[in-house]
């Protein structure tokens, strides 16, 4: 059996050799599922937490035979870093995006079912190194710009990685804040060319991009009207 936990935007999960003696009560508070360790006499050894700040809740636990059995999991497309750490080829990038159409970009890398593992934040320092437009239609990249995102996704993937395998997991959100060169850095320069970094925000989240490096020195409008100012 396979114990599957999605963290969804918030989760944690915390480990601990002992048991606390007041019940668990899951839904009150950050708690989410308490899983109780046993030795094979059924003593208590331990326990793992799953929490989840904020009150959008979105964890969830599965116990399943195969991680597969899991949609969410079934429905992956390609891992970003490829079969062996070495990232996705220009060619396979070209038939990840060639489904996505004229979804913009920045979405498209994100989508799960189209290529696993880059988020929200990533997504943004890997557009920003390939000097690429968020916004630009997914499926138009040309050969240099197809390669020039192979190349920054794989530098960056494995450069984070890099990072949270030598970080204690209590400091990891705190490096991986400090590591990233656009995301999160609304009104700052640009590393690269030091035009201020942008942001197009949403209800529920937001992208940074560098208009220099990546929109010709143009301003994304708002998210809602997907087009650009003129």
């Amino acid at each position: 059996l396979f114990l599957v936990v999605h963290l969804a935007r918030a989760g944690w999960v915390r480990a601990s050799d002992s048991v606390p003696a007041a019940a668990a009560r899951p839904g009150r508070g950050p708690l989410v599922i308490r899983l109780v360790l046993v030795t094979e006499d059924g003593e208590p050894a331990g326990v793992v937490d799953v929490t989840e700040a904020g009150t959008r809740k979105g964890a969830s636990v599965y116990i399943v035979r195969q991680p597969a059995d899991v949609p969410g999991i079934g429905a992956l497309g390609p891992d970003a870093l490829g079969t062996g750490g070495e990232g996705l080829t220009a060619e396979e990038w070209r038939e990840v995006l060639s489904t996505a159409g004229g979804q913009w970009l920045k979405n498209a890398i994100r989508d799960q079912r189209l290529v696993a593992g880059i988020g929200n934040a990533y997504s943004d320092e890997i557009l920003q190194r390939a000097k690429l437009s968020p916004v630009r239609p997914a499926s138009s990249l040309d050969d240099a710009e197809l390669a020039a995102l192979a190349d920054a996704a794989a530098v960056e993937l494995n450069s984070a990685l890099a990072v949270a395998r030598a970080t204690d997991p209590t400091a990891m959100k705190a490096e991986k804040k400090a590591g990233l060169r656009i995301h999160g850095r609304t009104g700052q320069p640009c590393p690269d060319c030091g035009t201020t970094i942008a942001e197009v925000a949403s209800a529920d989240s937001s992208f940074q991009y560098c208009p220099g490096c990546q929109t010709g020195g143009k301003v994304l409008a708002d998210r809602r009207l997907s087009r650009l100012l003129k």
